[in-house]
């Protein structure tokens, strides 16, 4: 034995401990890969509701005529009902049955998804248009209004989507724990960039389901839809959003089912025929509130994990931003219809993204990478995405002309907020109102608020083949053989060039998508590698509370209110008040939208170098201190833990074999055994094989007597309470 001193760790444990211990029973389907299966599909299901949500955003805010700010806020429910529970299910959860209170989660979005559909069918019929005779430049009085009954169901959107936040609660922290706790460290990685890149399909479903519902026309089924006269692209158009929750709603109601056959706890991974350990077979049901404080302090005077919260709250909020808005600016500042972009983002962002987070967990796995380079790793690929973000400020498309809006009636360029710019000598005698938003096009590019602005007189044709004629406000050069103008419904087209940025947009935005995603696993991982096991679920309960509280909800609103100021044209409510925005100043979105998405992600940067630095010399520390406590050669370890009297300390005690013998029976009665531990009882087994019988006692409240105890933590406190001695 003395031979093999440099490979092998001699200890006691042998002599103290049986070798063999009686395997428990597996129960049926508590295999980890299927709880990897089960979650996958959960996450599939929440990420698909939530993401239709997003997809939805601008048909929600054109059905209740409601300010960008104002949908942000409801978009930021989802985050307002989450954080109410998070801290404490991230807690208390990871001492309960996790799978089954997934299970009520899933349950919970389920309700809330429908009832965020659910006051479509409560509102009157959505009427855009009035009749055709009012758009004509004639002398009219307007009726009087008659105020919408559903005006004020925005109001169970919000609730709807705060309970579906409420539900998501306990899925990703008890989740993602659930993995980490019964899986080899090495494998840890892979399975959840595996679980992430599911994940992302859910994103891109919901966005293909938005697209498709955003194709139908609000009240299918119960009007002429060849009887509408205004198409996808146009900003009074609403489609069918609310047939999109109806499907994610029975989704997740399947998602949450096979988690409530699902065992509490599952054989560690490459120990299954081993029993589970005790802290694993005796959840408490209820834990003591006072011992949240005490972990909540330790988590955040962890400088590592506070550096990573600040940084990950300021990407979040661009994140949130981005996501939110992406779609409604493709719309504002390219001309695409709702439709088209969510369709655009799903099958081209969102498939790239899954192959990078893929990738990420693959490099994490094949070259074991540690957790500095992961985090150098995430940084170079977050900046190199950062990087292409900025050639976007370049991809533009022009502002529309529109006639007292963004060009003068005789077609000088100048931006205009003042409503009387609306009118001119050739519409001055028509009774036209400038709250009213129908856009018609002239055949000289120029589109027109209202045929009544346009001075137009006379119309031909029905429904969406409507024409108007005698239009004194369109100059064309030369005038017309007829000496009349004529106007078509909608808005102008945009030119090439517009097609050409469009498609250069979606190329930086597909590839800044992609590199990014490479870091995301990496990145990840950190928050894993360097919290302490029994602080791992608070850790990702918190983080996810903190973004959500400080990212989630309030980046939709100032986004929204940000994008509000680019508004030139608002609509109005049947009765008076300001609805959605008509058409916004396209230069200044994308100014405000791009600047706040660039300014918070740059900011993070900040705090993720200093958490590089940070990383980097506490892990050269540690790498000293191992280096420094190793053994020399021919020379073993004797540690003897304080398990026996607590007046005596851990010892250390270093030498050959035969020098250490004397020392350890002499160390071993002091400690209160009867009978020392000789050399010759003294076992040979290889290092990975021999387990950590040094760690401190913990004390325990037993309820029945309200006593404190001393819980032993080694493996042999349940069949030995004699003396016990490592040797290294």
């Amino acid at each position: 034995m003395d031979n093999q001193a440099d490979s092998y760790r001699f200890t006691s444990q042998e002599v103290l401990c049986p070798a063999e211990r009686k395997a428990g029973k597996t129960p049926c389907c508590s295999t980890l890969k299927m709880f990897i299966v089960a979650l996958s599909f959960a996450y599939f299901s929440k990420a698909l509701s939530g993401t239709y949500m997003k997809s939805s955003i601008t048909q929600i805010e054109r059905r209740f005529d409601l300010s960008s700010s104002l949908v942000g806020l409801i978009d930021g429910s989802f985050e307002m009902g989450n954080l109410l529970f998070l801290a404490l299910v991230s807690h208390f959860g990871a001492k309960m049955h996790r799978p089954r209170l997934i299970a009520v989660g899933c349950l919970l979005m389920a309700v809330g998804s429908a009832l965020t559909g659910l006051p479509h069918f409560f509102m009157g019929r959505h009427h855009p248009l009035r009749p055709m005779n009012l758009y004509r430049c004639v002398s009219l009085s307007f009726p009087e209004c008659v105020k919408d009954p559903g005006s004020n169901m925005w109001i169970y959107v919000f609730l709807g989507n705060a309970l579906r936040g409420i539900g998501e609660t306990p899925v990703t922290p008890l989740g993602i724990s659930y993995i980490d706790d019964f899986a080899k460290a090495e494998n840890s990685a892979f399975y959840i960039a595996c679980l992430q890149t599911i994940t992302l399909l859910g994103p891109m479903f919901g966005f293909l389901l938005g697209s498709m519902c955003a194709k139908l026309y609000v009240d299918i089924g119960f009007v002429n839809v060849d009887t509408v006269t205004i198409t996808p692209k146009d900003a009074r158009w609403v489609g069918a959003w609310w047939l999109g929750f109806f499907v994610s709603s029975a989704i997740m109601l399947l998602s949450g089912i096979p988690f409530w056959f699902l065992p509490r706890s599952l054989p560690k991974q490459g120990k299954e025929n081993k029993e589970l350990p005790d802290t694993q077979q005796q959840h408490p049901g209820i834990t003591s509130v006072h011992s949240f404080l005490p972990s909540l302090k330790k988590l955040l005077s962890t400088p590592t994990y506070f550096l990573l919260l600040c940084g990950s709250v300021l990407k979040f909020n661009s994140f949130i931003g981005l996501l939110t808005f992406k779609a409604k600016y493709m719309e504002q500042q390219f001309g695409q219809s709702a439709s088209r972009a969510n369709f655009l983002i799903g099958v081209l962002n969102l498939p790239v993204v899954a192959v990078g987070i893929f990738l990420g967990g693959l490099l994490m796995k094949r070259y074991k990478l540690s957790v500095v380079a992961g985090a150098q790793l995430s940084f170079l690929t977050s900046f190199t995405a950062y990087l292409l973000l900025l050639l976007q400020y370049g991809t533009k498309c022009d502002n529309i002309q529109v006639a007292g809006l963004t060009v003068s009636y005789n077609g000088t360029p100048g931006i205009s907020h003042d409503k009387q710019w609306l009118f001119s000598e050739c519409n001055r005698n028509c009774s036209c109102r400038a709250e009213e938003w129908d856009p018609v096009c002239s055949e000289n590019g120029i589109t027109y608020v209202s045929p009544c602005l346009a001075g137009c007189t006379g119309s031909t044709g029905h429904g969406k083949h409507t024409m108007f004629h005698n239009c004194s406000c369109v100059l064309l050069t030369p005038p017309p053989a007829e000496g009349s103008a004529s106007v078509t419904l909608g808005q102008c087209p945009r030119g090439a060039d517009c097609s050409r940025s469009f498609t250069s947009y979606m190329a930086v935005s597909v590839l800044s998508s992609f590199i990014n995603s490479l870091g995301s696993t990496p990145g990840y991982m950190i928050i894993i590698r360097c919290i302490k096991p029994q602080l791992k679920s608070l850790a990702l309960g918190i983080q996810t509370l903190v973004m959500r509280t400080l990212g989630g909800i309030p980046a939709p609103v100032y986004f929204g209110a940000f994008i509000d100021s680019s508004c030139l044209k608002w609509g109005m409510k049947k009765c008076g008040g300001r609805g959605a925005c008509r058409l916004y100043d396209s230069d200044m979105y994308r100014l405000i939208f791009l600047g706040l998405i660039t300014c918070l992600s740059g900011s993070a940067y900040f705090f993720i170098i200093a958490l590089i630095v940070l990383l980097r010399q506490q892990f050269a520390k540690e790498d000293k201190r191992t280096a420094e406590q190793a053994p020399k050669p021919g020379q073993i370890e004797l540690k003897v833990p304080c398990d026996f009297k607590k007046e005596f300390p851990v010892q250390t005690l270093t030498g050959t074999k035969e020098s250490l013998e004397p020392r350890a029976m002499q160390v071993t009665k002091e400690a209160g055994h009867e009978e020392a531990v000789t050399a010759n009882e003294l076992q040979a087994c290889p290092v990975e094989q021999c387990p950590d019988v040094d760690r401190p006692a913990e004390q325990t409240l037993n309820p029945a007597n309200g006593q404190t105890e001393v819980q032993k933590n080694t493996v042999c406190d349940s069949q030995h309470t004699d003396a016990k001695s490592d040797v290294m």
